[in-house]
């Protein structure tokens, strides 16, 4: 059978390409290096395949990770993972498919594709295929250049896209290795890092990255409680310099004068200047002015300095103030700023931008080579365009990218220790090989690396339950934060929250929910230690609405006997029941006469799409397609005026396995991230009968009982005798 290939380069082609690039761009510079290809072990394959004892692979994935055992480890789980994905896109490959014209552009239907049944991203490739013809068949090459609900929008060759007439098609779906070759790549130049970033045992104080003192009476104030009660702590946490310590570390005195010192250094001369004392932003809370400080001295550089965000809390907003400070106060700084996605990546530019804090041509977006120009919003597309050449892109003092675009840095030759400084938002939510890709670049000499996130929130995305179970889904700010030297202290540390407050901040005022809602959270995932700092005008806003069962109390759990149900051969549950509901309380609060809320401050969250795409018919129906509803992962870093959970689920008489029988909602991270989202009025649907067996739920269900709040069917037994 023969085979012709249609819009399409061929890998030589593309390295002669690259290569005459960049020889005659400029021939004094190094050659770009290409990265490996790191091809997955075929007896590691054939294990997965046939379901072998995988440690008979790799008996280490057993062992405890270390430093002798890390690459090996995090490689097979990597490995673990491209299989998983290569067999499951191998099972949605589809026949005799016909595509739909948008315009200019063709669109393929991908039944499953909104339950992520292939899971499929923008820049993906497929291969579509003409019916074989007289032996021959003819391939193209698409690019995703847009996903939504179940359709694809394709890039093709533009004679393909022209002559197109509807002929039914063959698609082969392909995994992008590239962002994976990447992760391998950083876990090879982990010796680099060493002990003291991936396996700190330590605290070694550092001269100050900047000296002086600030003069603001209150900053002094809020820092020199926590800096007295550092005292006791650093007998216990902190070290001196073995003799092998750093030349610019401090001289090692005994235990106890070291301590001394090291409060001392805290609360006074040690505190760095920054932007002749002043803050770009007026408005940023004690903690958050901390967390700068600590991050412009440096003071356990290398050792990862952890802002610890909960929902709310202006994470976010504190990285900026972090970037401009370094940027100002250190002139020789150079900043790489990265997050897992292009949306947590895109943020920080334009709150970089909005700052209106940098000098032009301070700042650079670079974007994948596969994101499309569609997808960049205008204010955004500036900073792109001298991202575009990644040679030039690396001169400029503050970059922004993705975790796995960093690695372009490593493809065109940029030395280890380029950047100063390496800030990665939304750690949580990398894996710790994705992590390791910016972090590989920072200078081991001098560098500060800054891990900003939650560890009680979503994690990173891992398909594969072996790399799952063996670790892949543990992000670095999570393994980090339960090593002993960043573990909390109780006894330790005082009003830092009980944390090293040279190691860790932790943001504890949260500026988006009513009282009522952030205690349960509070409680269940931050030590209680949250506390209420939103408008009031804003959370209070729905207090007086007609429907809630307890006037000034903005929580409702609607318990619905619902059944739950499947389509056809769809793997996706739906609770019609809880649909409806759903649609009722968005009409009650769209059109309430005495709280009206716009249908684009409403949220629905439900862990299923099948549950999404009833709900999305039921609200287009009457007319408020404006109301977002997605799964919790879809919510994670945005908030509403209004929440509704529907948690679907309601089988009552599976007893077996409540982990399998609950699905999504055992995830105690999920929880917390769907009821995080609300600032002014939280409404749950789901059967208690079910939603007592978890946890969560059942805490959530105990404290809506307890406060009036419950409404619906009748309560299980172990909850009736409650208190009301």
């Amino acid at each position: 059978m023969a085979c012709l290939r249609h819009g399409v380069i061929t890998n030589f082609d593309l390295c002669i390409c690259v290569f005459c690039f960049f020889f005659f761009r400029n021939s004094r510079r190094q050659l770009p290096s290409f990265l490996p290809q790191y091809p997955i072990p075929d007896r590691l394959k054939k294990c997965v395949e046939q379901k072998i004892d995988i440690l008979t692979f790799q008996p280490l994935l057993a062992e405890l990770l270390n430093m002798s055992n890390y690459k090996e480890k995090f490689s097979t789980l990597l490995w673990l993972e491209e299989i998983h994905a290569e067999i499951e896109l191998k099972e949605y490959n589809m026949s005799g498919v016909t595509l739909k014209r948008n315009g200019d552009l063709l669109v393929l239907e991908v039944p499953g594709l909104a339950e992520s049944r292939p899971s499929l991203y923008a820049g993906d490739k497929l291969i579509l295929k003409t019916q074989e013809y007289n032996g021959h068949v003819i391939e193209y090459i698409g690019y995703v250049i847009e996903i939504h609900e179940e359709d694809v929008t394709l890039k093709l060759n533009p004679e393909f896209e022209q002559a197109y007439n509807f002929e039914p098609m063959d698609v082969e779906f392909t995994y992008n290795r590239t962002t994976s070759r990447r992760c391998h790549f950083a876990l090879e130049h982990v010796i680099h890092l060493g002990v003291k970033v991936l396996f700190p045992e330590e605290v070694v104080l550092q001269s100050p990255q900047v000296a002086g003192s600030w003069n603001h009476a209150q900053d002094t104030k809020n820092d020199a409680q926590p800096a007295i009660k550092t005292r006791k702590a650093m007998k216990d946490h902190t070290k001196p310099a073995a003799k092998e310590r750093r030349p610019d570390a401090q001289a090692s005195p005994g235990p106890a004068a070291f301590a001394e010192k090291s409060a001392h250094r805290v609360n006074e001369a040690q505190v760095p200047r920054a932007r002749e004392k002043e803050f770009f932003n007026p408005v940023l809370n004690e903690n958050q002015k901390l967390a700068v400080r600590r991050i412009l001295s440096g003071d356990c550089r290398p050792l990862p300095y952890i802002l610890f965000g909960p929902p709310g809390t202006g994470k976010t907003v504190t990285i900026i103030e972090a970037v401009l400070q370094v940027y100002y106060a250190l002139p020789d700084s150079r900043i790489l700023v990265c997050a897992p996605s292009n949306s947590a990546a895109d943020l920080v530019c334009l709150r970089l931008h909005a700052s209106q804090g940098l000098r032009p041509g301070a700042m650079v977006r670079v974007n994948a080579t596969c994101r499309f120009e569609e997808t960049v919003t205008d204010a955004i597309k500036t900073y792109c365009k001298d991202g575009e050449d990644i040679w030039k892109a690396s001169r400029f003092r503050i970059i922004i990218t993705t975790c796995s675009s960093a690695g372009l840095f490593y493809q065109i030759g940029v030395r280890v220790g380029h950047f100063t400084h390496v800030f990665v938002d939304e750690a949580g939510q990398a894996s710790e090989p994705e992590c390791l890709i910016p972090l590989g670049l920072v200078s081991d000499a001098n560098g500060q690396i800054v891990l900003a996130g939650d560890p009680m929130q979503l994690g990173p995305v891992i398909k594969s339950r072996l790399a799952m179970a063996y670790g892949l889904s543990v992000s670095m700010l999570e393994r980090l934060m339960s090593r002993q030297v960043y573990l909390r202290d109780e006894n330790a540390f005082g009003a830092c929250g009980a944390y090293n407050p040279l190691l860790v901040t932790k943001l504890v005022k949260n500026y988006r929910s009513h009282p009522a809602l952030l205690a349960l959270p509070s409680r269940l995932f931050y030590h209680k230690e949250l506390e209420v700092c939103a408008d009031p005008a804003v959370v209070t806003s729905l207090l007086g609405w007609e429907k809630l069962p307890k006037k000034g109390f903005p929580l409702i759990f609607h318990g619905v006997r619902g059944s739950e149900a499947r389509e056809g051969r769809s793997p996706s549950w739906f609770n019609a029941a809880e649909a409806v509901q759903v649609l009722r309380y968005c009409c009650l609060l769209a059109r309430s006469l005495s709280s009206q809320v716009s249908a684009s401050d409403i949220g629905v969250i439900t862990p299923y799409r099948k549950q999404v795409e009833k709900i999305k018919i039921l609200l287009r129906n009457v007319d408020l397609t404006d109301i977002k509803v997605g799964s919790v992962e879809e919510f994670q870093g945005q908030e509403y005026l209004a929440v509704i959970i529907s948690t679907v689920r309601s089988n009552e008489d599976r007893f077996e396995d409540d982990r399998y029988f609950l699905g999504f909602l055992s995830n105690s991270k999920r929880f917390n991230v769907a009821i995080t989202r609300p600032k002014a009025l939280l409404i749950v649907l789901g059967n208690p009968h079910v939603l007592v067996r978890d946890p969560c739920f059942g805490a959530l269900l105990e404290y809506s009982i307890t406060n009036g709040v419950y409404t619906g069917c009748n309560l299980p037994p172990e909850l009736q005798s409650l208190p009301k």
